[in-house]
């Protein structure tokens, strides 16, 4: 399901103009961007948790020469799955 079924299954969904669920949707994920880059988790129970997982700096190496690289430490957004999420897709 990509962004435009998204919105078509919100509109449905909500009974509201398409136009309005992208403003919403878009609010919805601008909000979330947002809240991690603050450093916060955003928690929606029953469905799950958005946070930013810190990943250390390692040595990697270059796939095409085989030479050793340095790969800086980073931060990246993860998501873990609530309960009632996991349950409704058994």
């Amino acid at each position: 399901m990509n962004k435009s079924e998204i919105i078509d299954a919100m509109a449905e969904a909500a009974d509201i103009p398409k136009s309005a669920a992208a403003r919403a949707l878009d609010a919805f994920t601008d909000s979330i961007a947002v809240a991690l880059k603050q450093g916060d988790s955003v928690s929606i129970i029953g469905f799950g948790t958005f946070l930013v997982k810190e990943r250390a700096a390692r040595t990697g190496r270059n796939p095409q020469t085989g030479a050793v690289i340095e790969i800086a430490a980073s931060k990246t957004p993860s998501f873990k799955a609530g309960k009632a999420l996991k349950e409704s897709i058994q």
